[in-house]
């Protein structure tokens, strides 16, 4: 199974996997609305608008792993909404770690970051950038999304702007 065979199930309910996003440069984010990081959330977005036209997205997988994200999908969507403009894909809440933790996660959580150190999830914001060809370069928490690791590979990764 590869990436992009994993299903998982939209905000809204629609079974889905990144086989949808197959073709895009792919910021995968473990959110949660009540994080001190969450202002991360603005950052994205504005990665999503500079970049979504040529092949970029960021997927939003909300997880209470951290005991910080709201109760309920609704919720979790009129947060993200009315409080960061979020206009990515998000998806029903996950698990990032442990004995239930979702198969994406348990995937992505194979490789490592730039220290070299793979495992766990270490909080909230946990970014993974995963290429068309299916690298996946892996940043701490603590990175932010405009970081200029994180933009020099999606710029590297996406058809050069026309």
């Amino acid at each position: 199974m590869t990436l992009n065979d994993i299903p998982f199930v939209t905000i809204d309910g629609e079974p889905t996997s990144l086989a949808q996003y197959a073709d895009k440069v792919k910021l995968i984010v473990n959110v949660a609305s009540r994080c001190g990081l969450s202002p991360q959330y603005e950052k994205l977005e504005e990665l999503q608008k500079t970049y979504g036209e040529r092949g970029f997205t960021v997927l939003g997988f909300p997880s209470n792993q951290f005991l910080q994200e709201l109760s309920s999908s609704e919720a979790i969507k009129e947060y993200c909404s009315t409080t960061y403009g979020v206009t990515f894909p998000m998806f029903e809440k996950v698990r990032v770690n442990g004995r239930s933790q979702h198969p994406l996660y348990a995937e992505l959580t194979r490789f490592p970051d730039a220290g070299g150190k793979a495992g766990r999830v270490k909080w909230n914001f946990e970014k993974f950038l995963v290429t068309p060809a299916a690298e996946v370069h892996r940043f701490r928490p603590k990175v932010q999304p405009d970081a200029p690791e994180i933009l020099e590979l999606i710029e590297n990764s996406l058809p050069s702007a026309s």
